[in-house]
C-alpha cells in the first residue's frame, strides 16, 4: 500500500512539473516581415486603382450598361473599388432632365473626395458615360482631386445646337483618354482630332469600329468583321489598362 501511495505521489509530481515546464514555454515571437518582397507586394496593392464611374445623362447607375462596364474596368484594372452613384436629379427612380454639366460638378466632386478619403494611398482614376465624361473632365481640373487620368465612354463633343464641348478638354492638365465607337453621331472623329490637336494634357484614343455613342455594333458589321460585341468591348478595357498604368506608378 505505501509503495502503490508513493508511485501515484510521483506520478502527480510528474504531472505538475510537466505542467510547469507548458506555462513556463515563452511563446513564439512576433515578427513583421520587412523584406524587400513583402514590401514590393505592398506597393503592388498600393497601386490598384480606385475608379469614380459617372453615368449617362439617360440611364442611372444601375442600368445594364453602367453595371457591365463596371465589372469591365474593375477587372482590367485591377480596381480596388469602382464607385458608382446617381446624379440627383436621376435618383431614386426619378426621371427628370439632366440639369447643365456645370451643375454637377460640386456633387460629382464631393463623391470623389469621399472615395479618396477612403483610398487615400490608390491611384484615382475618374470614368465617364458621355455627359459623365464631361464632368469627369470639369472635376479633375480641380487642383484638390489629384485625378492620375481621366476616361471617356463616348464623349459628348457635339452639342444640340452643333457647337463643340470642348473647353474642359482644352484645360485639362489631367492624363485623357477617349473611347469612341466610329459611328457616334455625338463625337464625328474628324472634328475630335481637331480637338485632340489643341489639347496640352497626354491624349489617348480607342476606337470601336463599328460602334454607335453606346458602343454598339450591328450585327451585319459584326459578321463582316468576324467579330463580337463581347470581344470588340473588350479590346477597348484593355487599350483603358493600357493606357491608364501609364500614370499610376505601376511596376
Amino acid at each position: 500500500m505505501a509503495s502503490t501511495r508513493a508511485s501515484k505521489r510521483r506520478r502527480k509530481n510528474q504531472n505538475h512539473e510537466e505542467e510547469d515546464q507548458k506555462d513556463d514555454t515563452p511563446p513564439p515571437p512576433t515578427t513583421t516581415d520587412n523584406s524587400p518582397h513583402n514590401s514590393l507586394e505592398k506597393k503592388k496593392k498600393n497601386n490598384f486603382p480606385v475608379v469614380v464611374f459617372a453615368h449617362g445623362a439617360g440611364a442611372p447607375s444601375s442600368s445594364d450598361w453602367m453595371i457591365r462596364w463596371k465589372d469591365l474596368l474593375a477587372n482590367a484594372l485591377h480596381a480596388v473599388e469602382v464607385v458608382t452613384f446617381d446624379y440627383p436629379y436621376i435618383s431614386g427612380g426619378k426621371k427628370g432632365a439632366p440639369p447643365k454639366a456645370e451643375k454637377l460638378v460640386q456633387f460629382h466632386s464631393d463623391i470623389v473626395k469621399k472615395t479618396v478619403a477612403k483610398y487615400p494611398e490608390h491611384p484615382l482614376i475618374l470614368v465617364g458615360k458621355s455627359m459623365g465624361s464631361r464632368v469627369s473632365c470639369m472635376v479633375a481640373g480641380e487642383e484638390s482631386v489629384g485625378a492620375s487620368a481621366v476616361v471617356c465612354l463616348g464623349y459628348p463633343l457635339k452639342g444640340t445646337n452643333g457647337a463643340l464641348r470642348d473647353e474642359s478638354l482644352l484645360k485639362l492638365a489631367v492624363p485623357v483618354m477617349f473611347v469612341q465607337g466610329s459611328k457616334d453621331g455625338l463625337c464625328p472623329l474628324e472634328k475630335l482630332e481637331a480637338v485632340r490637336k489643341k489639347i496640352k494634357c497626354v491624349i489617348g484614343l480607342h476606337v470601336i469600329d463599328g460602334g454607335d455613342h453606346s458602343f454598339k455594333i450591328g450585327k451585319k458589321h459584326l459578321q463582316s468583321e468576324g467579330t463580337t460585341q463581347e470581344k470588340a468591348e473588350d479590346s477597348a478595357v484593355q487599350a483603358i489598362a493600357r493606357f491608364t498604368s501609364r500614370f499610376m506608378g505601376g511596376t
